[in-house]
């Protein structure tokens, strides 16, 4: 009866064997430093949690690589319509994290909606374009793709989460460039933009706790005793690992690092401050060579897809990635504001860990078919 979901060995051997090398190299490093960040406190179980989030994953994703993604294709609108009912769900009746209702909870389990509809829009977009035969530039076209946007964010905007909400952003603005919408639409969009920001800004929708942690960046000390204490510490921790880190004690029975020790849940949000401080600025370049590597092969995959669906689907997963990781690392040097935006694949998060693969899971099995399999 699982014969059906048995991966034939002919269409394993195109497995980008790259990216899914990084992948786990990129995972277990992450658990490694939640592990070092953690032990002997109350997440000491985190580090645990997440490998046996990976095991899970893992098994998923290779039941996943069984069914060919133009098969997926026919359950698009299924999925993007049950991530939305997920978010309406979850806006009015999940449980609040951060300061946003986002979440929702099966047991021990939880689960942030916003992460299943971030894969919806770039699915429905991916097969909308598909159909259109690419043609993005027709006004029906673009404003269908704009609804099929619109409806997903507008949720995650009322829970509130303003991290997910650029995530969507970013990578709907990577489709769009990508698939060639005129750049005049474009740059019309990011005024557009602009003005809703101020408008919201303005309007009482954004509560003043998440004014502050977006403006703490520009003067973290002027709200050192608030919203600006993480990033402070962030800055002394990874400012304290210097070339080679800190080198960390692997039989410390607690915690080690200037980090691991001042930044609140550093095992999530800021743990790229830990790895720099524990590492040094080499420790932090073979994170960033090994998302180099994948997203390199990623890229190539996308440029050589068999179909608009599968070329759309990995932009749209390469967005996410190049965004996320320059947000977050760029929030805990105190470039970017701080938007509790996770380190893709390092910060601890079992639910997170598992859709992230799954995202990576499509992107190879597009490659996987790039080319017809003769049986």
């Amino acid at each position: 009866m699982f014969r059906q979901f048995k991966l034939d060995r002919r269409i394993f051997k195109d497995i980008d064997k790259t990216i899914l090398f990084s992948m786990i190299s990129i995972v277990l490093y992450g658990i490694f430093n939640i592990y070092l960040c953690t032990k002997g406190g109350v997440n000491a179980g985190c580090a645990t949690k997440q490998f046996i989030w990976l095991l899970i994953s893992l098994v998923v994703l290779y039941i996943f690589l069984a069914v060919d993604y133009s098969v997926i294709m026919n359950y698009v609108p299924l999925f993007y319509w049950g991530a939305v009912l997920l978010l309406i769900g979850t806006t009015f009746f999940g449980s609040v994290v951060n300061g946003a209702r986002g979440w929702i909870r099966f047991g021990p389990v939880s689960l942030q909606a916003s992460e299943v509809a971030k894969i919806g829009i770039i699915l429905m977009l991916g097969k909308k374009l598909d159909e259109m035969d690419g043609k993005i530039n027709d006004t029906k076209n673009f404003f269908i793709l704009v609804f099929y946007c619109a409806v997903p964010v507008i949720f995650i905007l009322k829970q509130p989460d303003m991290g997910m909400t650029m995530v969507c952003f970013f990578i709907v603005l990577g489709i769009f460039y990508v698939s060639g919408l005129d750049l005049k639409i474009i740059g019309g969009g990011l005024v557009s933009l602009v003005i809703g920001i101020i408008i919201v800004w303005n309007s009482g929708f954004i509560e003043q706790y998440q004014k502050n942690r977006l403006i703490a960046f520009v003067n973290p000390t002027a709200y050192e005793t608030d919203t600006g204490y993480h990033l402070i510490q962030s800055l002394t921790g990874i400012g304290s690992g210097g070339l080679f880190g800190s080198r960390p004690s692997i039989t410390s029975e607690v915690a080690m690092g200037y980090a691991a020790q001042n930044v609140p849940e550093v095992h999530t949000d800021f743990i790229f401050a830990a790895i720099a401080e524990q590492w040094g600025f080499l420790g932090a370049m073979f994170l960033l060579v090994l998302y180099g590597c994948m997203l390199y092969k990623m890229i190539a995959i996308a440029r050589t897809a068999k179909d608009i669906f599968g070329s759309v689907i990995c932009v749209g997963i390469i967005s996410y990635f190049l965004f996320a990781i320059i947000q977050n690392i760029g929030m805990t040097i105190s470039l970017l504001p701080i938007t509790g935006i996770t380190l893709p694949l390092v910060s601890y998060g079992g639910s997170s860990l598992l859709t992230t693969i799954l995202s990576i899971g499509l992107v190879l099995n597009v490659g996987m078919r790039r080319k017809k399999i003769h049986f």
